[in-house]
């Protein structure tokens, strides 16, 4: 098997502090930082990438036609010990070794491997021997792979087969629905989930969601907390990992996406880390199915609404208990036919506590919940939500006053999209509170830059989870793909990046801000994490997939 590191190389390029704010300007950078430790991402992948076995046992032998016309009984019976042994293994999502191993008296011989899409490979082998071939599945799916070795001389013909499915997962939108709500026994039991507790989520069979999904889109918020904590989400029937998916002070209600596997039961586990019991809510939007669905396409994050200027719906709050819609498809980036779209939703200047809702064009108001904020609060969620019929999408405001809302489209999904989702085990790729960590928190108005998948063309993006703390002022973070290869950082000659306007989290001093990010790849496999305030502030980063498209 094909064996992919996932490089985690940082460096810190610190801007000048004289910059004003969002405005992109050259700077002399510092000395780049020392490397992280690596990440085998084919090893985090493995629990995905599957391997296929068929024995010689298998193998159905016939006489070619010409053993018919004359040829002598003892030549048609030559190599009576012809066999196959077949072992795939998936490397990619779309992609597989193949060995064959050949068992045959010395004699010439000719290989064919049927893939099962109506492509062919032809080798020629002579004897016993091992043959590898690797082939890539334009589309998801289960294939019917066929092995046929041809003995002329002894007018014999062997065929094995053995059926594979693709590693890759492609994404199904669904309608906004509530699957877990603690508070009134929607999903579980009616209570709060206790401290170091677990409550599970039934994904797979529930509604309209089929047995057998891979992974899914929930919008988890975690409420009525009492004390600091964070949950995790993770496939039940797993180990739980360290990482975290929603970070949570008492007194807050937190929302955040996540996008996590699901159990071979088909129920996702989601796990309190906090010293108090606390109330959990999961929203669905979508989930990612072997069968071909849609594949995801990053793109540099584009503004398609801000209230406060009038761009993609008329200027001006969005009243309480008002919804707009915005197009999406075939605007900035964003063609016709998409069916989701990857999102960061942003509400900022509210006038009281509510929640936003963001569900498809033409459909009907969901209960479910994106944003929740308070009064006065500038928060951000990722969301991915299907796109309606007309291409459009709704935002409504849950809150009785009105609000700024901010709108950043960073990906959609389409049956054009050839990118396919690997979920893997979550990994921390990044902490500047590690004491090996060589340069303190992100300085202000500075950015990281990380080599994610470099010399990997095949990954569009990954789907990761950034979190802040120790903020020692307010400010955001963007996530943007840089322009810049690992040579010219290495080199010293490196452009300073333009710096990004679309924000993925927001901060105030002394909080603690989680929000997932579907960062694209861009052309080099580097992203950048860029510190938009004007103060020093920690960042956390965690892995929890990336796209494929091979």
């Amino acid at each position: 098997m094909r064996s992919r590191r996932l490089v985690i190389s940082v460096a810190v390029i610190a801007a000048s502090i004289g910059l004003a704010p969002g405005i992109a300007q050259a700077a002399e950078p510092v000395t780049p930082g020392v490397s992280a430790p690596a990440v085998d991402l084919a090893k985090a992948a493995a629990p995905n990438l599957n391997t296929f076995k068929s024995p010689a046992e298998r193998s159905v032998r016939k006489a070619l036609p010409g053993a018919k016309g004359g040829v002598s009984a003892q030549q048609a019976a030559g190599n009576p010990d012809l066999a196959l042994v077949l072992n795939a293994a998936a490397t990619t999502a779309h992609a597989f070794d193949l060995e064959t191993t050949v068992v045959s008296a010395d004699s010439a011989l000719k290989v064919t491997v049927d893939w099962g899409d109506g492509s062919t490979d032809g080798m020629d082998a002579s004897g016993s021997t091992v043959l590898k071939s690797s082939h890539t599945y334009a589309e998801l799916g289960e294939y019917t792979v066929k092995v046929t070795v041809t003995d002329p001389a002894n007018q014999a013909e062997v065929v094995n087969t053995f059926e594979l499915m693709t590693a890759g997962s492609d994404f199904a939108p669904y309608a906004p629905t509530r699957l877990l709500d603690t508070r009134n026994g929607t999903g579980a039991a009616q209570g709060k989930v206790a401290p170091y507790g677990s409550t599970r989520v039934k994904v797979g069979g529930n509604g309209g969601i089929p047995e057998g999904v891979t992974a899914v889109a929930l919008n988890v918020t975690v409420t009525n907390t009492t004390s600091a904590g964070h949950i995790t989400a993770f496939a039940e029937g797993t180990e739980r990992p360290t990482t975290s998916n929603v970070n949570f002070e008492a007194g807050q209600s937190v929302p955040n996406l996540v996008i996590v596997p699901v159990g071979k039961n088909g129920y996702v586990e989601l796990a309190n880390r906090g010293e108090q019991s606390v109330d959990l809510i999961a929203d669905v939007t979508g989930y990612f199915t072997r069968t071909r669905a849609g594949g995801y396409t990053p793109i540099t994050p584009v503004r398609f609404v801000d209230t406060r200027e009038g761009l993609g719906t008329t200027r001006g709050q969005l009243p309480g208990q008002k919804t707009f819609g915005t197009r999406i498809s075939g605007l900035r980036g964003v063609p016709e036919g998409v069916t989701a779209v990857a999102l960061n939703v942003t509400v900022t200047n509210p006038r009281e506590a509510g929640h936003l809702s963001v569900f498809p064009g033409g459909g009907s108001v969901p209960i479910t919940s994106n944003v929740n904020f308070t009064a006065g609060q500038t928060i951000a969620n990722a969301v991915i939500v299907p796109v309606g019929p007309d291409g459009s999408i709704n935002v409504r405001n849950g809150a009785w006053a009105g609000t700024d809302v901010i709108v950043d489209v960073v990906g959609f999904y389409s049956p054009d999209s050839k990118a396919s989702y690997m979920p893997i085990k979550s990994v921390r790729l990044l902490d500047t509170r590690d004491p090996k960590w060589p340069h303190g928190p992100m300085q202000g108005r500075g950015y990281i830059w990380h080599p994610l998948s470099v010399g990997e063309p095949g990954i569009a993006g990954f789907v990761l989870n950034t979190t802040v703390t120790n903020t020692a002022g307010a400010g955001f973070l963007s996530v943007a793909p840089d322009p810049n290869t690992r040579e010219q950082y290495r080199q010293g000659n490196q452009v300073f990046p333009e710096r990004p306007t679309a924000s993925t989290l927001n901060w105030t001093a002394g909080k603690t801000v989680p929000n997932l990010v579907q960062a694209g790849a861009g052309n080099n496999g580097i992203v950048d994490y860029w510190n938009q305030g004007w103060d020093n502030t920690d960042l956390v980063v965690d892995i929890f997939g990336y796209y494929e498209s091979n």
